[in-house]
């Protein structure tokens, strides 16, 4: 009864994933290299974005203190979304679309890293956030939607999933996470020489 339906996103989502790929592995590699010159200096990952994007932040965030497939050391990583008195605060003082920058004011040092996850590339709350870290001289990661958005010029490096539908590019941003912790894990506790 659905096998169309199925058929249909699986094909979809196989394209937009192999387009991906074969577009941004220059991409992933600055990301990666980015990322764990971060960790490996001492630094911490901070992550935010909303909605779904909240979810993958938070996701990526938990994989790297805990583990993705090993038994390692934990790695620092704070998903900012997952604080909700500090979003709701921060809404209620100034407004939602500081919500990630004041965090980022308060807890970004010297030699952490953000990474900006947005389907659209134009959130406003995470475009003050990308801007509040490169204020504090944070490199970042966008892991962005569509074109990328206003957010693409504004990251150090920005991986763009080119696809219009929220739940494709979504799919793809949970799966380029997970090679992201798997990377950083390998390089930093597993690396063959």
């Amino acid at each position: 009864m659905h096998e169309r339906l199925i058929r249909e996103v699986v094909s979809e989502h196989e394209f937009i994933m192999r387009r991906f790929f074969e577009r941004n592995g220059e991409q992933l590699e600055q990301a990666i290299s980015l990322l764990v010159r971060a960790l490996q200096g001492g630094g911490k990952l901070l992550l935010f974005g909303n909605g779904g994007s909240a979810v993958t932040a938070a996701r990526i965030a938990a994989k790297l203190l805990g583990r993705i497939e090993r038994d390692r050391p934990g790695l620092p990583a704070i998903a900012l979304p997952n604080d909700s008195a500090a979003v709701t605060s921060i809404a209620n003082d100034y407004e939602y679309g500081l919500v990630f920058a004041r965090q980022l004011e308060a807890l970004a040092s010297k030699g952490d890293a953000a990474v900006a996850i947005s389907i659209s590339g134009h959130s406003p709350n995470v475009l003050e956030g990308i801007r509040a870290a490169k204020a504090r001289d944070l490199p970042v990661v966008g892991l962005l939607g569509r074109e990328g958005g206003r957010a693409k010029e504004l990251v150090d490096v920005a991986l763009v999933v080119g696809a219009q539908k929220a739940t494709r590019i979504q799919e793809l941003h949970v799966l380029i996470g997970h090679l992201l912790c798997e990377a950083i894990e390998t390089e930093m506790f597993f690396r063959r020489e």
